[in-house]
Parts: C-alpha cells; sequence; structure tokens
C-alpha cells in the first residue's frame, strides 16, 4: 500500500490514540499506564512499520494484537 508520509503518520496516530483509548477502557488502565504499555508494545514497533500494513486496520483487530501479546509470556523476564 503507498501512503504518503504524513498520510502514515496521520493513520498511525489516530490508531495509537484509539489504542491507549481501549486499554483504558478496556482493561481499566490509568491514561499514564496505557501510554507505558502500548509504547513499550511489540505490537506499536508493528504499526510503526509501513510496510507491515497494520497501521491500516481497524482499532478492534489491532487490539486483538495487543491482547494476544498480553496473553503470551514473555521470555525476556
Amino acid at each position: 500500500m503507498n501512503v504518503t508520509e504524513s498520510q502514515f503518520r496521520y493513520l498511525k496516530e489516530t490508531l495509537s490514540k484509539d489504542l491507549i483509548a481501549m486499554l483504558m477502557e478496556r482493561k481499566k488502565m490509568s491514561m499514564d499506564e496505557a501510554f507505558r504499555y502500548y509504547y513499550a508494545s511489540d505490537t506499536f514497533k508493528k504499526i510503526s512499520d509501513s510496510n507491515t500494513g497494520l497501521f491500516f486496520q481497524s482499532p478492534g483487530y489491532v487490539f486483538s494484537y495487543l491482547e494476544d501479546e498480553a496473553a503470551t509470556p514473555n521470555p525476556k523476564n
């Protein structure tokens, strides 16, 4: 998918806003917790890579990535 840099940035920021709001609502996180969780996630890294196309998906679909990520044990810990 070809989008300009400004379109990509807009779509990524809009999706991020929605996902952070969903974390606050569905996971009962504070705004600070939701921001920290989201920006540290692998999902955010994927959204930030325009080659994945994930930035172009619906918030509900991408939220499932965050939920899957939370349910998967982190071998780094």
